[in-house]
Order: structure tokens, then sequence, then C-alpha cells
């Protein structure tokens, strides 16, 4: 028995061998017992031309052609089961190559089956059909809108040209060509990837094994050569010992980068799109590495996931302070939801907080359930899909979760492809994963650079209010106490004129004006945590907009929108009640003393359904503030008047956050502005309030002028 027939018989019992591991697998489709045909076709042929080579018998001969033309048959069965006709109907090929069957197989049988002309004629059948069906396959891969469907069409499509290609090589023997029985060994290696791309169903898996066979596959042959120039050139049994420790060095220098290049290889041809998004992600991680601030974080995100070109609409969300909404960060694409509320999308954030969810996937599982599912799964997938409308444009994209610290979701990032259908894979979602851990990293660290920020700030200010204690307001006093004399005339002496009088009430003027500057800056830079404990937040509007009603010339208008039945809060209530006025009288500065101006509260839902945040509203009818004045809003000593420090608003957000809420800003150029204060609720019980006869005279501390425009 020669080599060739050896190989044969082995390559034989190995097809077999794959097709009956498909068939004993629990789950087979029309696909899985069509792929076995064409294993056992080739097993058997690749069986009948050992025995041919062993007997030299014409029947072997004769079957060993019969399979020959049954082995397109089965090829593009399975070829049209991997990716269906709409409507079941069969193709054109399907019905040539079944009525072609026929004469050929008459061929085959004939007494001529042995001559040249009839040997080539199959050869062109059976290989023309090959390439038709492989050609079909990859056209209607192309056609088909889901992504994952042409990745796997096309790998299956490279895989059988090169299975098609060495059998080719192989089936040269029918028609006399003497070759070694090299394309029948790759042509099992390849029918054995093919099989693998039926088990595997994620495409990473695949990538890994064909890397690795490939390589093996590759050193194999590689090895067999070396070894066979150091034995037939370098000697023979004498120093074989000496000849396969040389070939085994030269094996162990080449495996790594050979490796690494076959590697790369397969990636590129198989994985473009996966390798464009690899790239990009991978050069954003980078760059967050160094990012400290927000506005830089949504750049680079939004950057990275448009230079992939994977995504036809793109968002990124971040948690807002209080806890009760993702607020839209940045985006690109279609017009998605400014603000998505926790307590409208809570189905979808609960199973997000598990894991990254491919929704147009999850509606796909949801259809293809059993009736054998428990109702229970069925409604919570119904709920998840439901709550994902809150998306828009979005709802049929991919949700990934940025995760903070303590494992709570600090942002969603949001991405859809409107091209195709099953525009993500598993295998990209894992690489969206590390983006999205990358950007809770940074969102963490921006928190802990804010804080040091705002330490360092409140450090220098000490000093500078520190320092101005000591240098004006002493001199400030003295000033004073020196104008005071002067304007009282002493006995005996003439009264001083009006013009000197009038001069003498400016000094005292200013000077009472800078003690207030110096007094601010003191009260910024060393505020009183004050005496927290539970107040009604209405009680407090009521009497503040009493106190400013009394005293106050303009044409100002003050309507209240106050809902009942507020939760407590807890917090110092002259702290409360100096914010609120000074967001009033900005307000009141902003509309020049003519509009309206509207003080409202009511509950906020936090991530439960209970009331956890109150919110106290002030609205006006003016100007609204622009875009670059809003940055700087709260900014210590940005101003845009001419009289003020510019820590009216500074302070009030101080005083906020030390009460743990925080202050919102709502604004259109020539609509109003909305300022929004929100404090966590308390469930204390409410501190006994002194009747109005009796309630204590209230201190007004004096506010900055307004830092509005």
């Amino acid at each position: 028995m020669d080599l060739r027939t050896r190989t044969l018989l082995l390559c034989g019992a190995l097809a077999l061998a794959i097709a009956a591991s498909i068939l004993l697998r629990g789950r087979r489709r029309d696909a899985h017992l069509l792929f076995a045909g064409v294993a056992t076709d080739m097993g058997l042929w690749y069986l009948a031309q050992s025995l041919y080579g062993i007997f030299h018998a014409n029947v072997w001969a004769r079957i060993t052609a019969v399979l020959a033309i049954m082995l397109p048959q089965f090829t593009l069965h399975f070829f049209e089961a991997i990716v269906p006709r709409r409507y079941g109907t069969n193709s054109v090929l399907l019905r040539f190559a079944g009525a072609l069957a026929i004469p050929m197989l008459l061929l085959a049988l004939s007494p001529q089956h042995q001559s040249a002309a009839v040997r080539v004629a199959i050869l062109l059948y059976a290989f023309g059909l090959l390439a038709a069906g492989l050609w079909s396959l990859a056209i209607r891969g192309q056609k088909s809108g889901s992504r994952a469907t042409q990745r796997r069409v096309s790998f299956l499509v490279v895989i059988g040209a090169l299975a098609a290609v060495f059998s080719l090589a192989d089936f040269l023997w029918f028609i006399g060509a003497e070759l070694p029985p090299v394309g029948a060994v790759l042509s099992i290696v390849f029918l054995f990837l093919l099989a693998e791309s039926l088990r595997r169903e994620r495409l990473l898996d695949l990538y890994e094994m064909v890397g690795r066979l490939m390589v093996s596959t590759a050193l194999a042959f590689l090895l067999a050569g070396i070894f066979y120039v150091f034995v037939t050139y370098l000697g023979r049994l004498n120093t074989i010992y000496l000849n396969a420790v040389l070939s085994a060095i030269v094996i162990l220098v080449l495996f790594e980068p050979l490796r690494t290049w076959v590697e790369h290889r397969i990636h590129g041809v198989f994985f473009r799109e996966r390798l464009d998004l690899a790239n990009a992600i991978t050069e954003a991680r980078h760059k967050l590495v160094h990012v400290l601030e927000t506005d830089e974080l949504r750049q680079v995100v939004i950057t990275a996931i448009e230079k992939s070109r994977h995504a036809t609409s793109a968002a990124l969300y971040l948690l807002d302070k209080t806890g009760t909404a993702f607020d839209l960060a940045a985006g690109f694409g279609a017009e998605v939801p400014a603000r998505i509320e926790l307590a409208t999308a809570r189905p979808l954030l609960d199973r997000v907080s598990k894991g990254s969810v491919i929704l147009e996937e999850f509606a796909r599982d949801l259809n293809e359930r059993t009736t054998a599912s428990p109702p229970s799964d069925a409604s919570v997938a119904q709920a998840v899909l439901a709550s994902a409308a809150v998306l828009g444009p979005l709802s049929q994209g991919v949700v990934i979760g940025i995760s903070a610290e303590s494992g709570e979701l600090a942002g969603l990032l949001v991405l859809a492809d409107d091209r195709v259908r099953d525009a993500y894979s598993h295998e990209e979602v894992v690489l969206l994963e590390s983006l999205a851990a990358q950007i809770g990293v940074v969102i963490q660290n921006s928190l802990l650079y804010q804080r040091m920020q705002e330490r360092d700030r409140l450090a220098a200010i000490g000093q500078m209010a520190a320092r101005l204690a000591h240098e004006v307001k002493n001199p400030l006093g003295a000033i004073k106490g020196a104008a005071q004399l002067l304007a009282e005339p002493s006995p005996g002496v003439a009264d001083i004129d009006p013009s000197s009088r009038e001069f003498l009430g400016i000094i005292l003027e200013e000077v009472d004006r800078l003690d207030r500057v110096v007094g601010t800056v003191l009260e910024y830079a060393r505020p009183t945590e004050g005496n927290p404990g539970p107040v009604d937040m209405n009680g407090i509007v009521r009497r503040t907009i009493q106190i400013l009603s009394s005293d106050r010339d303009d044409e100002v208008a003050f309507d209240l929108d106050l809902v009942d039945d507020l939760p407590r809060i807890r917090v110092d209530a002259e702290q409360l009640r100096q914010v609120l006025m000074n967001l009033i009288r900005n307000a009141t500065q902003a509309m020049n003393g003519r509009g309206k101006v509207v003080v409202g509260t009511r509950a906020r839902s936090g991530p439960s359904s209970a009331a956890s945040w109150v919110e106290l509203r002030v609205t006006d009818t003016g100007p609204g503030i622009s875009q670059k004045m809003l940055k700087n809003l709260f900014v210590p000593f940005y101003t845009t008047k001419n009289q003020g420090t510019g820590l009216g608003l500074a302070i009030s957000q101080r005083l906020v956050q030390g009460a743990g809420g925080t202050i919102e800003v709502n604004t259109h150029e020539g609509a109003g502005t909305t300022f929004t204060v929100v404090l966590p609720a308390s469930h204390d019980p409410l501190v006994p309030a002194a009747t109005d006869g009796d309630e204590p005279e209230v201190i007004v501390q004096p506010l900055a002028p307004s830092v509005r425009p």
C-alpha cells in the first residue's frame, strides 16, 4: 500500500468521523444534517479512492465517480440551508444541478466511465457547481440585512473555497495527474473548520480556533519539510537524532512569529469591522487615561465611536447629581432624548446593571420563546423592551452600563446602527464594555479632581479672606468712624456745608458696601454649618415672599405654585431663606424690575417610587442666560455687574451642597430662566413652628448683587 492509498484511507475515516460528530449532537437543524451528508460523501469518496488503489477494481472507480457527482448536490443544498431564500423557493442553480446530475450519473455508470473525456466532464461538473454555489452563497450573504449573517457567510465562503481548491488539487488524480495527497489532507482540515463554524455561535471562538488550527497545520508541514531536508541531504539513520534536534530548534525559533503573522492576517481578513472598532476603542482608552474633565471625556468617547464607523447614532448619558435621571452628555446621529428618568426606565436599567443588553437580540429571543418558558420570564422581557422605548431612535440598539466605584450605574453608553440588523456581535459588545469601564474610571477620577480643585480654591480664598479681614476691615472701621465724627457738628462749631455733608454720606455708603463685600468673602471662605433640622419648605417660601414683598419698589409680581403635603427637608432654615432671597433678587434684577417671578415646590421621586427629593423652583420672565455665562455661573468672583462680588450664587451653591442637595439651571435666551434647588427629603417629625404672632424676627443677611446677565 503506497503513501497515497494510506493517506486517502485516513482522510476518509476522518471525514466520516466529522459527519458522525455532527449527527451525534443534541440540537440538529437542516444545515447540520446536510453538512453531515457532505462530510459523509467526501469520506466515502476518499475511501473509494483508497480501495481502488488497493484492489484496482473498476467498481471502485465507478463508485468514486458517483460520489463525485453527488458531492455538489449535498453541498448546494447545504449552502441553501445556511441562508434560506424567501418564500422557501428553490434556486435556479439547484434545479439546474438536479437536472444535470441524471446524465452525469449515466456517464459514470456507462462502459466509457474510464475514458478521459468522461472524467474531465465529471471534474468540470463537480467543481463548476461548487464554485457557482459558493458565489451564490456570497451574494445572498451580502444582501442579508444581518451583519452577523454577513460575517458568518463570508467566513464560510472563504473556508469552503479553500476546501474546494484543495479537493480539486486532489481530484486531479482522478484524471491521471500524479500528485502527492496534500490536497486531501488540507481539504479535511477545512472540512473540520466548516463543522466548527456550525457548532460555534461566536465568531471570536472561530477566530481563535482558525488561528490555532492554521498555525498547527503550517507548523506540521514545515516540520515535515525541514525534517525531510535534514534527513535527505544531511544524513540518514546514523544522524537522525541530531537532525531531529536541529529541526526542532528551527521550529521553536519560527513558531512565535509565524503564529503572530497568521493570527493577524486572519483577523484582518475575517474581522475587518471588528478590527476597526477595536483600534478606535484602544486609541480612546489610551486617551482617557489622561482625562480628568467630563467635557474632554465626552469628546474622546463620541469621536472614537464616530471614527469606528460602527454606529449611525450614539449617546452617552451620565447620572445627574440627584441620582434620579440620566442626562445626555454627548451624542451624534438621530435626535435622542435629553433626559432619561430612572423611574420610567427602571426595568431596562435593572437588566443593564446585570450586563449589557442588545435590544434587537433581546426582542428576537422573546419572539422565539416556546410556550414552555415561564410566563414571568416573558413578562420581564416585555417590561424591558417597553421601558427601552424611552431611548427613542436608539430603542433597537445596544445599551452598555457605566458602573461607578460603588457598583451602581453612573451612566449609559447607547449605540445603534440602522443600516443592518444584528449590528453588534457579542465580541463587539465586549469591546464596548471595556470602553465603558474606562469611562467609569474617568468619572470617578473627575469627581476626585473637582474636590481637590474645590479644596485648593477654598484654601486660597480662606487665606485671602484672612488677609482682607486684617488689611481692609480695620482701616474701613477707622474711615467710617472719622467720617461719622465729621458729619456730627460739635458744640460751638458751625455746621458743615451741604456739599461736604453729601461727600461724607458717599464715604459712609461706600464704606458700608466694602464692609459687606469683605463679609461676603469671609462667609464664602468659612461658611457656618448652621442649625439643620426638619423644616417645612412651603412655610419658608411663604415667609420669605412676605418679607420681600413688604420691602420693594419695583413692578415685579410674585406667584406661588406650592404643592401641599411635601416631605420635610433637613436644612438650616435661615440658610435656605438666604438662598431663596438670593435667587429671587437675581431674578428681579435680570428683569430690570419688571416681570413675574414664580416660586414653586414639588416632590421628586428617587430610585424608588417614594419621594426622595424636594424641589424649590424660582422662574423668571427675563432674557435668559447665555451659554457662555452658563458655564461660569457658579464660579466664585465671576460677574457681569458693575457692582457685586460674584459670590451670591457661589454661596448659595455651597449652602445647598452642604445640605446634601444641588442647584439646577434651565434657561433659554429670550424665554426666561428657572433655578431649581433640589434637597433630600427627611422623614423626621417637623419642629414645632412658632405662631404668626410669636414668630421671631427674621434676620436677613445682606447678599451680594446678582451675577445674572
